[in-house]
């Protein structure tokens, strides 16, 4: 519970949790605060303290990793005792705006949009992924997307240019397999199947038909053709499976992988380990269309939270324009707003510019999905697939089919 403090607190209050504790009230004059461990930036602390200045509360910076902070907050749910502000990894809106655990900031959003550039200046896909039944639920803190990273030396070498199709990446994949090296690592992650399905022109889920994955046929080229790269034309490993997803840029900032396909996340850890790789990066793949999966974290408002006045401000100090600047410039992260991707710390960024330039042809690809309220059963079954397929080599054919069909029921 949060109640507003007689002074100033110029320092937060941070806690790292590795695991998920009872809920716990929040002492008086504090401002509790959900965060993912991975995003504790200085441009965030700035915003914090001067927060803090403003409202004269102490915040209290809660740091999880997602499923920790998952469980966390689902037994805030339960009980009550809510924090202010909770960052979420991309689905969780709409889940608890259905549920009615998250708070329409809709009045809000009518009272200050136009000011603070919302949803002007937002990508229309995060405004989309953030509101229910016409009302907005979140905000878009970061918009991440999924493209080809290369090796440029092993490119070079090979005489080739970075691929733009699927036709011309296996080729490229082919040529750069040799010597211990793979033309591509990818990934065991199920989540890591949205860009090739949507470049297949496939429907993840129509509410209007019911109908799952259409249409099939593309589905299955599509989810075969991964597999194919693996254990038919082997110019992939087999991919470990667990609960990491870095495998993929271990094994290209080993240089025993000339491509990948991922995410911002993984230029840090590229840039740290492998400083000496010509790195590239390319813009999404084209099959039947070029499109790529959005991604990031919003924030949301439990609908519970004492201070939802407080809460908004927050969110607004801390997706101002010249805060995305700052993160940006700090730790690479691509974000929401549209003219975020005019800063000169994206346009002299070539990398970072790549991701920016394709943002706009990311899309959500779970939304409708996440409307029925399936979607944790929706991600367990396809997560089964997805291994069964690219890691066991069964036929795409028949796991999809058979995955279809279980979903049509469940989500219809």
């Amino acid at each position: 519970m949060l109640r507003l403090a007689g002074a100033a607190a110029a320092v937060p209050v941070l806690s790292s949790c590795a695991g998920a504790p009872p809920a716990q009230t929040a002492a008086p004059g504090t401002f509790t605060v959900y965060w993912n461990a991975g995003h504790d930036y200085q441009a965030y602390r700035k915003v914090i303290a001067e927060f803090e200045q403003a409202n004269k509360v102490k915040v209290n910076l809660q740091k999880y990793q997602w499923p920790d902070l998952r469980t966390r907050l689902l037994a805030d749910f339960a009980s009550g005792t809510v924090p202010d502000v909770v960052e979420e990894p991309g689905g969780w809106v709409q889940e608890f705006a259905i549920s009615g655990n998250a708070r329409s900031l809709q009045d809000y959003v009518d009272r200050d949009g136009e000011a603070m550039g919302f949803p002007s200046d937002w990508q229309p896909v995060t405004v989309e992924r953030n509101s229910y039944q016409g009302k907005v639920y979140g905000v878009q803190l970061h918009l991440t997307c999924n493209t080809l990273l290369y090796n440029k030396g092993m490119l070079s070498e090979a005489g080739l240019e970075p691929p733009t199709t699927w036709e011309e990446f296996l080729a490229a994949a082919k040529k750069l397999t040799r010597d211990g090296v793979h033309g591509v690592a990818l990934n065991q992650d199920h989540t890591y199947i949205w860009p090739w399905m949507m470049q297949a022109g496939v429907t993840p889920f129509d509410p209007e038909t019911g109908k799952v994955m259409t249409p099939i046929e593309d589905a299955v080229a599509a989810l075969q053709f991964q597999a194919d790269l693996i254990h038919k034309h082997k110019v992939a490993p087999v991919p470990v499976s667990s609960t990491d997803y870095s495998g993929p840029q271990k094994l290209f900032s080993a240089k025993r992988a000339a491509m990948i396909l991922t995410g911002p996340w993984d230029l840090e850890p590229i840039g740290k380990t492998s400083a000496d790789i010509d790195l590239g990066v390319a813009p999404p793949l084209k099959n039947k269309s070029q499109v790529t999966q959005a991604a990031g974290t919003s924030m949301l408002v439990p609908a519970k939270a004492t201070r939802p006045d407080l809460s908004w401000d927050f969110i607004k100090r801390i997706t101002a324009l010249e805060v995305e600047q700052a993160a940006t410039k700090e730790t690479g992260m691509l974000m929401p707003r549209v003219s975020w991707a005019e800063l000169p710390e994206v346009q002299q960024d070539e990398a970072i510019k790549t991701f920016a330039e394709a943002l706009p042809i990311a899309k959500d690809s779970t939304q409708e999905v996440r409307l029925t309220g399936q979607l944790g059963k929706w991600d367990e079954q396809l997560k089964v697939v997805y291994q069964q397929v690219i890691i066991q080599n069964k036929p795409a054919d028949e796991a999809l089919r058979a995955f279809a069909e279980a979903a049509e029921g469940f989500l219809t």
